[in-house]
């Protein structure tokens, strides 16, 4: 953008009221305000306070051993629908590292939701699977998930749903490969 441009954008920008709570006065968000990655941390902050929440209400006992954070959720999920993955393949698909991998696979183990097996034939690698428990979790961890998506996406129908997951299918896909 030409900077004589950049500076009438700047000239013409709104003040803009923070979402979570009427302010004294107005912020001026500035740039932020149009930026994708300000907007998608925002939402995800917002998404990951609401899903805690829900988590914390619905799935959890006293004690908050059923309750887990939308990481280890995905994580939960990817090996129940995978039974038998590895660890590397596991990361790979949640788009982290192995040695990030490896500490949330510990904590999970020590609850009681997942366990390793040694792969035959390879010392190394260990198969990842539900634990009895981690089986019978799942389906309150599920339940609330499903509700918790459905309060956070209320503003959109059938469609817009759609559309908003494609969009940002297709943003982390440019962002991959940028």
């Amino acid at each position: 953008m030409p900077k004589k441009q950049a500076q009438n954008q700047a000239t013409k920008r709104t003040k803009l009221q923070p979402e979570a709570k009427p302010a004294v006065g107005s912020i001026d968000y500035d740039l932020l305000q149009s930026l994708l990655g300000y907007a998608l941390r925002r939402t995800q902050l917002a998404v990951f306070q609401h899903f805690a929440k829900s988590m914390g209400a619905g799935a959890g006992d006293a004690k908050g051993d059923d309750r887990v954070s939308p990481g280890e959720f995905g994580v939960l999920a990817l090996v129940e629908a995978n039974p038998g993955i590895n660890q590397t393949s596991l990361a790979n698909a949640v788009g982290a590292d192995r040695s990030t991998m490896v500490p949330i696979i510990d904590r999970l183990e020590r609850r009681g939701l997942v366990e390793r097996q040694a792969k035959p034939g390879d010392r190394r690698a260990h198969a990842l699977r539900l634990a009895k428990s981690g089986k019978e979790r799942m389906g309150r961890f599920r339940a609330t998930v499903l509700e918790h998506e459905g309060k956070i996406g209320s503003g959109l129908n059938a469609a817009e749903r759609q559309l908003l997951l494609d969009l940002l299918r297709r943003l982390r896909r440019a962002s991959e490969t940028a």
